[in-house]
């Protein structure tokens, strides 16, 4: 970005008192620590830097705060009632076959079988085969491998949200 000023979105996330700045924060990520992480780091000064910060949380989560986060996720093909969010970012979902739909659920158990967790994935411009695809293929990991996926995967999902959340020009 160009200009001086910082987005709309950054420069409210900045001025917000600390528990209004919890909860928008908590709505990226549901991890505790990375909230406290990003909440410390502030003000912001560009949304590269904020990105940055994101990151760096991200990668500083203990398996416990990466099981915190990863329960703020509903599976891919159910997105929450009423949770625009997740609609949204599953929108990929949205026109799918029945036929995919079950497929997809029966991927979501199989995977939770077998990880312990709900399948992450930054579903932003993914379309519904995709996802099953990326299903498909890590089932067959690591659970090493699975959860280095994972930490990637919600770093790529928190840079999104946070994305929105700066860009917004509306009160939080």
């Amino acid at each position: 970005m160009t200009s001086t000023s910082p987005p709309p979105g950054l420069a409210r996330l900045n001025a917000l008192e600390e528990p209004a700045a919890h909860a928008a924060l908590h709505e990226v990520c549901a991890a505790t620590a990375w909230v406290k992480h990003l909440l410390a780091a502030r003000p912001y000064a560009t949304a590269d830097a904020l990105y940055t910060e994101s990151d760096t949380a991200s990668a500083a989560l203990s398996a416990a705060d990466l099981d915190e986060a990863m329960a703020g996720h509903p599976p891919i093909g159910r997105p929450r009632p009423g949770d625009p969010v997740s609609a949204r970012e599953q929108r990929g979902m949205a026109g799918a076959s029945e036929a995919l739909r079950a497929e997809m659920l029966e991927l979501n158990l199989a995977y939770q079988e077998r990880f312990g967790h709900v399948f992450l994935i930054c579903a932003t411009g993914r379309t519904g085969e995709e996802m099953r695809d990326a299903a498909r293929e890590r089932l067959g990991d690591t659970p090493e491998r699975e959860r280095a996926t994972v930490r990637t995967e919600l770093g790529r999902i928190n840079r999104v949200r946070l994305a929105r959340l700066v860009e917004e020009d509306r009160p939080a």
